[in-house]
């Protein structure tokens, strides 16, 4: 095994079913560098830890909102960098970090939207069949 601690890995199709994605989506956010195993069996198969699954968490609240692959990598980029970044790296990285909150905030702000047209589209019907 190429990382240690096998009780703590789970194996792709564990974490396919814990995160509700198909295992063709995880080895995709592999191959593109959005989100790679903690490790490999000996056999080759990728190994995820409870880290990578708080990490896809964020990818898939970012999803909704319509954020790009590469728009994700960043966010993920900049979070990651913020651990160990200090003075004027640390405050630049919180500069884009605060653009990304506004990305998601104007983002929420079109998906609340929607959900306000839906739900007078639903209103309308609803009022034509009790007529």
């Amino acid at each position: 095994m190429t990382t240690a601690g096998r009780s703590s890995m789970m194996q792709i199709g564990r974490f396919a079913e814990r995160t509700g994605v198909s295992i063709h989506t995880l080895r995709h956010y592999d191959e593109v560098g959005l989100l790679r195993p903690s490790g490999r069996s000996d056999g080759g198969f990728r190994l995820y830890t409870e880290d990578d699954l708080e990490r896809f968490l964020v990818i898939r609240r970012m999803k909704p909102l319509g954020f790009s692959l590469e728009e994700m990598r960043q966010v993920l980029d900049v979070v990651d960098a913020l651990d160990g970044a200090t003075g004027a790296e640390r405050e630049e990285l919180r500069s884009r970090l605060d653009g990304f909150i506004e990305a998601g905030r104007a983002r929420r702000a079109k998906v609340l939207e929607q959900v306000a047209m839906a739900d007078e589209f639903i209103g309308l019907l609803e009022q034509r069949r009790s007529s």
